[in-house]
């Protein structure tokens, strides 16, 4: 993984929600559903997984059963005006049923497309947040959120906009209130938590 632009990510996990249809592009008709992915800690992440319909012919996703999927991480803007303008999903290039452990892990090389934004949380803990653009095939790039924490939160509040960096980490889900008017909505906010982060080449 050593080009700008790399996106390889893995997730096992159950599936809480029906395929419901997404989006159709060059003839191929996609689905998404929800899986639930735990984490060490006993929370979990529930992240939505876009398969195409061959891909949900050969594997049914059926609520309650575990799948594994092998693909990369999509952003598109949302000009519906609900919900995040950027909405994360989960590519399946390969879906099959399994039995085994939770597994969320990604790795992605891109380029910083906007400053960091070093903070510190009420409690006192470091936290920096970047936005990080990974290129795909034909001139396309999506547009990831990444946060990390303490010392590599530190690290990257130095970080300038154009510095490559490769980075390892998981998918997460979080959720947050957001006042529409005179009443308050839950929303879910999707990033990618950073365990480990290198610059890579020149700018």
């Amino acid at each position: 993984m050593e080009t700008i632009g790399s996106n390889q990510a893995l997730l096992l996990g159950r599936a809480v929600g029906e395929a419901k249809p997404s989006h159709a592009n060059h003839g191929v008709t996609y689905y998404v559903f929800p899986l639930e992915v735990e984490r060490l800690s006993g929370a979990a992440d529930t992240l939505n997984v876009v398969a195409s319909e061959e891909q949900l012919a050969s594997c049914p996703v059926r609520v309650g059963q575990r799948y594994r999927a092998e693909g990369e991480i999509r952003s598109f803007n949302n000009r519906s005006g609900v919900g995040s303008r950027l909405v994360i999903t989960f590519f399946a290039k390969t879906l099959e049923p399994s039995e085994g452990e939770c597994e969320n892990r990604l790795e992605l090389t891109g380029v910083l497309c906007k400053s960091p934004n070093f903070r510190r949380t009420p409690l006192g803990r470091e936290i920096c947040d970047l936005l990080l653009a990974v290129n795909r095939r034909y001139g396309r790039a999506d547009y990831l959120p990444c946060i990390t924490w303490g010392a590599l939160a530190r690290f990257c509040g130095a970080l300038e906009v154009g510095d490559a960096v490769h980075l390892t980490g998981r998918l997460q889900s979080r959720k947050y209130h957001k006042l529409q008017g005179d009443r308050e909505e839950e929303r879910t906010a999707y990033e990618i938590s950073a365990i480990d982060l290198e610059t890579v080449g020149d700018k």
